[in-house]
């Protein structure tokens, strides 16, 4: 009986029926949608920060650089004494390379990567150096020739026999004034090489040759990325000078992430980059893998704790870092998207509302004979709430196809997102060789020393979760509406109901 009238009823008023279900379709599909698009961005952020920290780190610890502290100097600097460089018709061939932690990383001791990792819930853990490469070389010019014939040492400033001020080189990078030279930096990680679980590497593919293995700690070896190796044109075997040695290139890495780099330039044995840096026994950040993904938040906390002078970062934290249309796409998901699918919810639960309660008030004589046979107020709220929520379903089942069109199409055109993050930047840095300010850049352009970018299309995925958060709110629409007009019709009195209609 019950269903039998139920149909009957939706049958009678089909235009009542579409619209509530027209209304609560859009919203639902816009929910879908925006929810599904939400988790893709939270998916190109994370594949982003994974190329720079690595798969499965759920947290970083680092420390802030301070001005004057090490790591937070002014950058790299160059020394040349009077008998370095090679000396022909007057002008100086010199050349020099400098390995160290960049203008705005702090280094810190080693021992706080043992205290993370006896923490409780962390179940690995590993530390990475992030140093800079700076080589300087070039040719400086004779300075006697604009200091009245006095001899200069080349770089020192200052006349060799008399201890006069030497004028200033003159003319740039093309050589122009008698000087030529040719500054190249280059981003390098010093990495635990028995670490496995969690770090930079564990977020890349091999392309050529080996990774790292437990025999290569303290030796000069080193592991290139793709980008840059096809940069510098340099190929498994070869050599590449860094901090003034030279490495064996023994493998070529590349992001897992399409036109992505990886964390840094160049990877060399964490104990070999302490010991060519001078920064013996310092490492710049520890990468911490969650025993449990649910208790990273507590395990966050717990870190702090145990290192309170420490920066304690989870992907989350992290995701801030990420830079470029990803973040825009981020913005306008989390803002505009979520808003409007909260008005557009509310709206249609609102029309659901209405055209309920007016649905009612067009019934009156009906539901007054209904009375006068004997259908209890429960038993014609049940009727009401019935009607309706089998609206609010029929709205929802179209609703959640239309979103996974929706979802479809976005996932067919697959928009192209660029995204950026790095891990430490380098600030501006200056001097002239051999630290006279004025001249020669020496280090420190405000690169980033451990970035990656790229292009990322975006993936909108399909959750059951999604799916059923629809349904719910579909069934939530359907039972509200059908409450109030169940309601409205309980208070009606037979004889009243009868005698407005007679």
């Amino acid at each position: 009986m019950f269903l039998t009238y139920l149909f009957r009823e939706l049958s009678n008023r089909r235009k009542q029926t579409v619209i509530i279900a027209i209304g609560m379709a859009l919203a639902i599909a816009l929910v879908i949608i925006v929810n599904g698009a939400a988790a893709g961005v939270r998916n190109a952020q994370s594949s982003v920060l994974d190329s720079v920290y690595g798969v499965g780190t759920d947290v970083t610890i680092s420390r802030t650089a301070e001005p004057g502290a090490d790591g937070g100097g002014p950058g790299q600097q160059f020394s040349f004494g009077s008998d370095d460089g090679t000396t022909d018709d007057g002008s100086t061939e010199v050349a020099q390379s400098t390995l160290s932690a960049a203008r705005g990383t702090a280094t810190f001791d080693a021992s706080d990567l043992t205290t993370a990792q006896g923490v409780d819930g962390v179940a690995a853990a590993t530390a990475t150096l992030s140093l800079q490469n700076s080589s300087f070389s070039g040719t400086l010019p004779d300075f006697s020739q604009g200091a009245g014939g006095t001899g200069t040492a080349p770089g020192s400033g200052t006349d060799a026999e008399s201890g006069t001020q030497a004028a200033p080189p003159t003319g740039g990078a093309d050589g122009a004034g008698g000087s030529s030279f040719d500054v190249d930096q280059f981003a390098v990680t010093g990495i635990d090489v028995t670490a496995d679980a969690v770090g930079p590497l564990t977020s890349v593919t091999l392309a050529d040759g080996r990774t790292f293995t437990a025999d290569d700690a303290g030796t000069d070896v080193v592991v290139l990325d793709q980008t840059y190796a096809t940069g510098a044109d340099l190929a498994v075997g070869d050599t590449l000078s860094v901090g003034g040695t030279d490495f064996q290139v023994i493998g070529i890495v590349a992001s897992t992430s399409s036109d992505a780099a990886t964390a840094s330039d160049t990877y060399i044995p964490l104990d070999t980059a302490q010991t060519l840096s001078g920064l013996t026994g310092q490492i710049s950040d520890i990468y911490v893998t969650a025993a449990s993904a649910s208790d990273v938040d507590a395990l966050k906390s717990d870190l702090e704790t145990a290192l309170p002078d420490a920066t304690v970062s989870t992907q989350s934290d992290l995701a801030s870092s990420v830079s470029g249309s990803l973040t825009t796409a981020s913005n306008l998901v989390s803002n505009l998207g979520t808003w409007l699918s909260i008005t557009v919810l509310a709206a249609a639960f609102l029309i659901a509302i209405l055209f309920t309660v007016s649905g009612v008030s067009r019934r009156t004589r009906e539901f007054g004979t209904l009375k006068a046979i004997g259908w209890s107020n429960a038993r014609i709220t049940r009727q009401v709430a019935g009607e309706s929520l089998v609206q609010g379903l029929i709205g929802g089942v179209v609703g959640v196809a239309v979103g996974l069109v929706g979802i479809l199409v976005v996932n067919l055109i697959a928009p192209t997102l660029s995204a950026g993050a790095a891990a430490e930047a380098a600030g501006p840095g200056g001097g002239m060789p051999g630290g006279a300010e004025g001249g020669a850049p020496t280090g420190g352009f405000g690169q980033q020393v451990a970035q990656t970018t790229s292009d990322i299309a975006l993936h909108v995925p399909v959750t059951l979760s999604i799916i059923l958060i629809a349904v719910g709110l579909a069934i939530v629409g359907g039972l509200l509406a059908g409450a109030v007009g169940g309601w409205r019709a309980s208070r009606l009195r037979p004889a009243e109901a009868l005698r407005s209609v007679a």
